[in-house]
């Protein structure tokens, strides 16, 4: 899951604190050991220098000892058995045993060979005592310094979280810009900050203009396409009546008076869908089982001349306080393509209290083509004549719009199922 922006600048300080603070430990502790092997390896050099210095004038001169040195000598006699035999055999020069918290140095000469068995003493026990605090000072700068610039890039970034979270509280069909005016904006806004909201101001009012225009669109062009299709509808109803009419003329006739209902179902969703910004469509209680009757005596000039029966299942139809025309284009739609896709076999109509299924014998569709079947304009088999693609795209956008939900399921040659759930 994504972080917000004053937590992700947080994690970034507190790493680059624990960061520096590991990287500055681990140089004091390698630049402490290098400095103090530097320094003991010289000051042994010197104690040796000076041990057979003094030893070629007194061969009795005896051997350098302190509260922090011990010194064992080796001229081919008997060696003092307190000196470690693994140490014997080391070569020349400083040699550190943290383990046994001592620090050998050997020098080899021709005289002989000289050991200086060092144990930690309080100049040491200082030394590291003030590397310990430098190390502690340093790591406290550090985060000191971390909190300071945190605050400093919280209160820089706040002013565009506040922008977000107002903005993020828009009603994209009327977006309050007052919200973000340049009187509203948080008095530490930056000049990056104003420029934004400017900008937002002006998308959110070029969005506004454009789905109003569409909007206005969709709903003076659906009125306006409703006086035709009126016409057509009753020319074609008066032609059918006709009985001179031709076999041929009566089936032409019917197809466009199939294409004008087509149509109206089209205008008329649209008109539901326009009318969503503005005001709900007018609800009122009904049968669902009323709706089905009639969606299903509708599809009947679809089936014409093809061995499909149709059934209706009633399992409890509810009664739903809604607009009934919402369920008429839905379910008009999925019948309308079980009826255009079933050439044999059966639809049913299967009616519960939670929804409604439609199942068909038709032609079925492969999981690439159900996967885009609410695509708009989408079509199968575009060598068809009918259709768009635009029925289950619409049927989808009006359950989606009132709480109906649809599913497509379906596989190629033995039909589809689709259902609407009433969740709402």
């Amino acid at each position: 899951m994504a972080h917000g922006l004053h937590r992700q600048i947080k994690l970034v300080f507190i790493l680059h604190a624990l960061i520096s603070g590991l990287l500055i430990a681990g140089g004091a502790v390698v630049l402490g050991l290098l400095v103090r092997h530097a320094v003991l390896d010289h000051r042994m050099q010197a104690e040796a220098d000076t041990f057979w210095t003094q030893r070629a004038r007194n061969p009795d001169h005896p051997l350098p000892m302190t509260s922090t040195m011990e010194s064992f000598l080796d001229t081919g006699g008997k060696l003092d058995p307190a000196l470690p035999a693994d140490v014997r055999d080391m070569s020349a020069g400083l040699h550190w045993m943290p383990l046994r918290h001592t620090t050998f140095y050997v020098d080899r000469r021709p005289e002989g060979v000289v050991y200086f068995r060092l144990t930690p003493g309080d100049i040491e026990l200082a030394i590291l005592l003030t590397g310990l605090a430098c190390l502690l000072l340093s790591m406290l700068t550090i985060a000191v310094i971390s909190w300071l610039s945190y605050r400093t890039s919280k209160r820089l970034v706040s002013p565009v979280s506040w922008l977000a979270n107002v903005v993020a509280r828009w009603d994209p069909r009327a977006p309050d810009t007052e919200a973000i005016s340049a009187n509203a904006l948080p008095v530490d806004s930056g000049r990056e900050v104003r420029s934004l909201a400017r900008a937002l101001r002006g998308l959110a009012a070029r969005v506004e203009a454009f789905v109003a225009r569409e909007r206005d669109f969709t709903r003076d062009a659906s009125h306006e396409l409703r006086t035709p299709l009126t016409v057509i509808r009753v020319a074609t109803d008066l032609m059918l009546a006709d009985p001179s009419a031709s076999p041929q003329a009566q089936r032409s006739l019917a197809r466009v008076q199939r294409a004008g209902r087509d149509m109206e179902a089209v205008i008329e969703a649209f008109l539901i869908l326009a009318r969503e910004a503005e005001i709900a469509p007018q609800s009122e209680e009904f049968d669902v089982m009323d709706i089905v009757h009639h969606e299903v005596d509708r599809i009947q000039p679809l089936l014409k001349g093809k061995p499909v029966d149709v059934t209706i299942v009633d399992q409890g139809g509810p009664r739903l306080y809604a607009p009934p025309n919402v369920l008429n284009v839905m379910l008009g739609n999925l019948l309308g393509n079980a009826a255009r896709f079933t050439e044999s076999g059966h639809i049913e109509v299967r009616v519960s209290p939670d929804g409604i299924e439609v199942r068909d014998t038709g032609i079925g569709m492969d999981a690439g083509t159900l996967g885009r079947a609410f695509d708009p304009f989408y079509r199968a088999d575009p060598e068809r004549e009918e259709g768009k693609g635009m029925g289950l795209s619409i049927v989808r956008r009006l359950g989606e719009r009132f709480g109906w939900p649809v599913q497509l399921f379906s596989e190629p040659g033995k039909g589809t199922t689709a259902t609407i759930r009433f969740v709402a």
